[in-house]
């Protein structure tokens, strides 16, 4: 059976199929059918199950990039997935679920099914954990959830904190006041800010103290009110800081909690307190445990290697 896709232009073909070919010779190496592109039309020949299937996956990229979006190697290998697993419905649901646009003019949305779970946890949950490695989205979906609930009048504040465990949480011996002291430990939560609302934005809303950006130790005896509060690299907490952080929440409020439990910078001895809420929290009503694996990566390709490597090894 043939059938074909047509683009709307030139620029549009080149977006889905990539430079020279590259996303079509991806898709290529996945189908059986014959795979023609012919300037802005697609043709394929083959089985009817495949020639739909094929159908299915140039029309979901065609949308991913009308959305506003780049296609990119992992949109392409991820989508090829999906179909092959016959879930192309789900696929074209992550698809259109988009979070927010940024200052950029992104459309921020999940990548991947994990992540797609992830979001799902934090618009239903009061209380969400987000566990996985490097790259898999955990920090970045959860400052574009708080900039959405802003945005849209369902929080007040966004209140982001981070364990400053390098320096032990004694921040006195260096130099400088007290924000240039804690800047380092904060940078990874103001550059995810900065490029979803802007700098501008975020510069602005820090002055009215709508936006706050502190460490873990600064948020002792608060109660937190109608605010979006992201407690990022969570595995480097006590079970003690982690109790004291869970605690503050307030009426209106929403928490994500974020981290690697890999990659626990703790002193030798000191439990880990993402670890130890793991255990405690698993099946307490309103509180979401979301796990992202190395299969949610969306950087380089080779970051989910090197993720898997390490698993590998450390069940040796």
């Amino acid at each position: 059976m043939e059938k074909r896709v047509s683009f709307a232009d030139t620029k549009e073909a080149v977006a889905v199929l990539g430079r020279n070919d590259e996303f079509l010779g991806l898709i290529s190496q996945h189908f059986a059918s014959r795979i023609t592109a012919r300037g802005t039309e697609i043709v394929f020949d083959g089985e009817p199950q495949e020639v739909d299937n094929l159908i299915r996956l140039i029309n979901e990229l065609i949308y991913l990039y009308r959305e506003g979006n780049p296609v990119t190697s992992h949109d392409v290998k991820y989508s090829i997935r999906m179909i092959l697993a016959g879930q192309a419905d789900f696929l074209h649901q992550m698809f259109a679920d988009t979070i927010l646009v940024s200052a950029r003019g992104r459309h921020i949305k999940p990548k991947t099914f994990g992540q797609s779970r992830y979001l799902d946890a934090i618009r239903r949950n009061p209380i969400t954990f987000g566990i996985g490695p490097a790259g898999t989205g955990k920090t970045y979906l959860a400052v574009a959830m708080a900039a959405f609930s802003l945005k849209n009048k369902q929080v007040e504040k966004i209140i982001l904190t981070r364990p400053a465990v390098e320096a032990g949480e004694k921040l006195g011996f260096l130099p400088g006041d007290l924000q240039e002291k804690v800047d380092p430990y904060l940078r990874p939560l103001y550059d995810a800010m900065y490029d979803i609302m802007g700098v501008d934005t975020v510069q602005k809303h820090m002055t009215k103290n709508i936006i706050e950006v502190a460490p873990l130790a600064y948020m002792r005896g608060r109660t937190l009110e109608d605010s979006f509060i992201i407690l990022d690299e969570a595995q480097n907490t006590t079970a003690e800081q982690m109790k004291m952080f869970l605690t503050r929440m307030g009426f209106g409020s929403k928490m994500v909690i974020t981290g690697d439990i890999t990659q626990i910078d703790l002193p030798l001895g000191v439990k880990s307190g993402l670890k130890h809420a793991q255990a405690v929290l698993d099946s307490v009503p309103g509180i979401a445990l979301c796990t992202l694996d190395e299969s949610d990566v969306v950087r380089h390709e080779i970051v989910s290697r090197i993720i898997k490597a390490y698993e590998q090894y450390g069940q040796k």
